[in-house]
């Protein structure tokens, strides 16, 4: 028995300091319609001592020597630098010998010299989210008056290069630019951006009586799905695509998040991201009033799990609900995925995305299967070698050696 569970991990919560408040309107967006669950909140900013709370009971809610603090939206940029100092000086207050770094998430329409050199001087890695090339960026990702961002961002990315700030791509693959993989690539490439996220866009809408249109996962059904999420052959004609370029040029010099936690699953070890994780629920999310949540991509009432100001956060990320939703995954699996050869590379998936049916009439497939499976299906010799080069102890990258043979 593992008795140090559920305590053997790194408690993960993300903190939205202005909750969904956004400069942008981006038609895919999960989150910018959470604003309806705090209607009656004359302001979604988190107030000074909301925030020492939160940073000294993350601090202390760690059992491991370092802390990852990860600033998302909405839009981050929302808070002033000033916000984000008074953080930093907190975190020193309550450290107490502990390593603590600093990720953020942006659109970085709104970059400054200001705030690149904050960054840079506290060595924050950056997220931004960014979809590829102008035609492909400026089609979903627009301003509140419609006006398309691709220069704006590319300015942003120009200023963080400009002070060597740290920062990764968030990519949205959506039925605009799902068919062009190699375009989306090039891009990222020829702007010197080697660290590369790219995400699904997968929604449904529905009809619920708070408010909210976008549906949660292990519900419904195929119905409602948006017109700008990807179909599963799609998803999967995109992966191979892109699998085919980055294995003969690329591996380990270019990092492609799926890929790396494919080969982590392939290998035995834990990836490093939830999606194709055994479990989840290790990361939360914090809103600006205090409110938890069990996933950034379940904010709904029925998965918030206390609020700050009347819970710590240990009781709430290691609650009764916190432990089943992070059991959910595994044990909401169908009888399809039990039997399938590739249930270690995915576990699954997210389960914001399983509402289907499997083969024999059970719920819970992900919508996203059949594109999954053929990625599997062409990747594994790959993935095989890759396997036995890392466990002999050479590297990986040997992998380009077998593709161009």
């Amino acid at each position: 028995m593992n008795t140090g569970f559920p305590f053997s991990r790194p408690m993960y919560v993300m903190l939205k300091p202005a909750g969904s408040l956004c400069n942008l309107r981006c038609k895919y967006c999960y989150y910018l319609e959470k604003e309806k669950l705090y209607a009656d909140s004359r302001q979604h900013i988190i107030s000074d001592s909301l925030l020492e709370k939160f940073v000294k009971e993350y601090i202390e809610a760690q059992t491991t020597p370092q802390v990852l603090f990860t600033w998302h939206g909405g839009e981050t940029l929302m808070r002033p630098v000033a916000f984000y100092r008074r953080a930093l000086v907190l975190q020193r207050k309550y450290a107490q010998g502990r390593q603590v770094d600093n990720c953020i998430q942006t659109n970085a329409t709104l970059l400054t010299d200001e705030w690149c050199r904050f960054f840079r001087e506290n060595n924050f890695l950056v997220g931004v989210s960014i979809d590829g090339p102008q035609e492909f960026h400026d089609e979903y990702r627009r301003t509140v008056t419609g006006k398309p961002t691709f220069h704006k961002v590319m300015r942003g990315v120009s200023l963080l290069n400009k002070h060597g700030v740290e920062w990764n791509a968030l990519a949205t693959v959506n039925d605009f630019n799902v068919d062009y993989p190699l375009d989306f690539y090039h891009f990222f490439k020829e702007i010197g951006c080697r660290f590369i996220q790219f995400t699904p866009i997968v929604e449904r809408i529905v009809t619920r009586k708070d408010g909210l249109t976008l549906a949660p996962g292990m519900q419904g059904g195929e119905a409602g799905l948006t017109d700008f999420s990807v179909t599963p052959e799609q998803w999967g004609s995109f992966l191979c695509t892109l699998f085919d370029e980055w294995v003969r040029h690329d591996v380990g010099t270019y990092y492609i998040q799926l890929f790396d936690a494919t080969l982590a699953n392939w290998v035995g070890q834990t990836p490093g991201v939830c999606t194709l994780s055994k479990t989840c629920g290790h990361a939360g999310v914090m809103e600006f009033n205090g409110d938890v949540y069990s996933c950034d991509h379940f904010v709904y009432p029925e998965h918030c799990l206390g609020n700050l100001n009347a819970k710590t956060m240990t009781e709430m990320m290691y609650s009764e609900q916190q432990q089943a939703f992070s059991k959910m995954k595994l044990q909401m699996l169908p009888q399809q995925c039990k039997e399938c050869d590739f249930l270690f590379a995915c576990h699954g998936e997210c389960p914001k995305n399983r509402f289907l049916t499997d083969c024999y009439g059970n719920y819970g497939l992900n919508y996203l299967c059949k594109g999954y499976r053929r990625f599997f299906e062409h990747v594994a010799p790959y993935m095989d070698f890759m396997k036995r080069e890392w466990e002999n102890g050479r590297p990986p990258a040997n992998v380009m050696q077998m593709s161009k043979g």
